[in-house]
């Protein structure tokens, strides 16, 4: 079996790749009738493929990534995806008790009117292995890809 350098896609991940599938299939020379002659009599061949597949997608996304978000009660991060390293910014809210970052009403109050202990910072993280592994890690981890907002927003809110 191919290693893969993320992971494979679910049934239900290919199912809805179904058409980039098939035009994956054809640009690596593999017919219909063959696709499921390789199934039936050489799973492992099959399986192979699917591996590369998955790559293929997962690369295409990550390459493409800008952005990172987490958000948790009490902790939220926006991370901008550089070349080398994540730029993130964060609001911590951990000392205090009715906090929800969750709430979208409670962080734009929290964004305009700041509570006096509320943690907000900007870090630098450079990348220990390649960008799109870095990516996928964050992913592994709960982070979501997003288009930028929050973490513009956030920079909007950082200390001047």
């Amino acid at each position: 079996m191919v290693m893969v350098k993320y992971r494979l896609l679910s049934i239900d991940e290919l199912k809805e790749l179904e058409k980039e599938f098939i035009e994956y299939l054809i640009l690596n020379g593999i017919a219909a009738d063959d696709w499921v002659k390789i199934k039936d009599q050489a799973p492992e061949k099959a399986d192979n493929i699917i591996a590369l597949f998955s790559d293929v997608v997962f690369e295409k996304i990550l390459r493409e990534t800008q952005f990172l978000e987490w958000r948790g009660e009490k902790e939220l991060k926006a991370s901008h995806c550089l070349k080398d390293k994540f730029v993130v910014v964060a609001l911590d809210e951990s000392n205090l008790n009715d906090a929800n970052l969750n709430d979208s009403d409670y962080l734009r109050d929290a964004l305009i009117a700041p509570p006096s202990n509320l943690k907000v910072f900007t870090v630098d993280i450079p990348f220990e292995l390649s960008r799109e592994r870095e990516i996928f890690k964050m992913t592994e981890r709960g982070f979501q890809i997003s288009k930028g907002k929050l973490f513009k927003t956030l920079c909007l809110a950082l200390p001047q």
